[in-house]
Formats: C-alpha cells, structure tokens, sequence
C-alpha cells in the first residue's frame, strides 16, 4: 500500500516547502494555499489520513476550515500548524477535533514525530 497521504493547508509557499522537504521522503503529500482548496481535495481524495492546516489564513481561517472539515470529514486527522503560540487557539482547536498542535517555526524532527504519533494512533 504505499505511503500515507498528508494534505498540507498553508497560505504561506515557504511553509508548504518546508514541510515538502521534511516530510515528502515518507508521506505522499498534496499542498494546498487555501481551506477552500483544502475542502476541494478532500472530496476528491478519500485516501488522506491526516492534515497539517495552518490557523492563520486568509478569507477563511484555519478553525473555521477545521470545522467545516470535521462536520464532512469526521474521521481525518487535523493537526494544527501556527506562528502564534495561544493556550486559547489550542483549546479551541482541540475543542473543534484537532488532535495536535504544532507552532512555527517549527524542527523537522517534531513535525516528523507529530505526524507519525498521529499515524499510528
């Protein structure tokens, strides 16, 4: 079967990147710059398994994303990605079913480790 598909959600090319580079040697990933586009491939896609949404975007923000997200796509795992660290934000994206958080800029080797816990779990 192959590797897992991640779909990463950022409105900022250098953090889809980043991410790419970090994560591509393992993962089958789709970026995307928008919850729109994200929403898109969703219905597309029912083979992803976990998704790296930013919090801070523009038109629609990453929670709101989360939310339409979850009401369509129950199951799929949603980390959160975000340059600014609130206890508030978390709480309220655990709250809305995100199952981690992860604050930019962020170590490869964390982002490795969240994705793959939340593989596995």
């Amino acid at each position: 079967m192959g590797n897992p598909k991640i779909l990463i959600c950022d409105d900022e090319e250098g953090i889809r990147e980043s991410l790419k580079l970090v994560l591509g040697d393992h993962y089958n990933l789709i970026a995307v710059d928008s919850g729109d586009m994200a929403l898109e491939v969703l219905s597309h896609s029912k083979d992803i398994k976990l998704m790296l949404l930013d919090i801070k975007m523009p038109k629609t923000n990453g929670l709101n994303t989360l939310k339409e997200i979850k009401k369509k796509f129950s199951q799929l795992k949603i980390i959160m990605v975000t340059g600014y660290k609130s206890v508030e934000t978390a709480a309220e994206a655990t709250r809305l079913g995100a199952c981690g958080y992860i604050v930019k800029p962020f170590k490869s080797e964390e982002i490795l480790e969240t994705v793959k816990k939340n593989l596995e779990s």
